[in-house]
């Protein structure tokens, strides 16, 4: 059974990205970059929504980063009714069915790990079906307020969070690693508790 990570870059106040902002929000590093490396240079399937893989397919051309040359080696799923083959980036596969009833099925099928990166909508449907194994939020130094937008959570599912990492880089961004579990209640005899009479 393979595990399903969801990989996501966020704003303090929770937005993967904000008019006016650079990439990384202008706060990359070393210890970013090499993390990037680490996490892109294990066997897995990258898996995509279309705008995301619109927007990767020309950020590996266009721009330079140590671990550009992982993703375009990486077997790629685009999940997509748009787009047409051929695709215009290597080893990428076109896949036009509902995503939570094919991930479903390819987390049966095989034990190869699959990772999403940005891909909000279909991130989010992932969520909500309960097929998200580990979610990994890199929570950079900025509030992008009103130019922030793509949030992977707002209006979305409720989750409980186990934390299983955290880490600082560059001393200051943190990378944090749940396991999200879909958020069921709230148990008895947690919170605050009334005073007895």
């Amino acid at each position: 059974m393979a595990s399903f990570t969801v990989d996501f870059f966020c704003s303090l106040d929770g937005n993967g990205s904000a008019r006016g902002w650079p990439g990384y929000w202008g706060k990359e590093g070393p210890e970013l970059r090499a993390d990037r490396v680490r996490t892109f240079a294990q066997d897995q399937v990258l898996v995509f929504g279309a705008t995301t893989f619109r927007e990767f397919r020309t950020y590996v051309v266009e721009y330079d980063e140590p671990y550009y040359d992982s993703l375009n080696i990486l077997p790629k799923i685009v999940f997509s009714s748009t787009l047409e083959e051929p695709l215009g980036w290597q080893n990428s596969t076109l896949v036009n069915q509902d995503a939570v009833t094919a991930v479903e099925r390819l987390k049966r099928e095989t034990d190869v790990p699959m990772r999403s990166h940005g891909s909000i909508s279909l991130n989010r449907a992932l969520l909500a079906a309960g097929l998200v194994d580990r979610l990994e939020v890199m929570v950079f130094p900025a509030i992008t307020g009103r130019a922030g937008y793509a949030s992977l959570f707002h209006d979305g599912p409720e989750f409980d969070l186990e934390l299983v990492e955290s880490t600082v880089l560059d001393g200051r961004t943190q990378k944090l690693v749940y396991i999200p579990h879909v958020h069921k209640g709230i148990p008895e005899g947690v919170g605050p508790q009334r005073r007895r009479e």
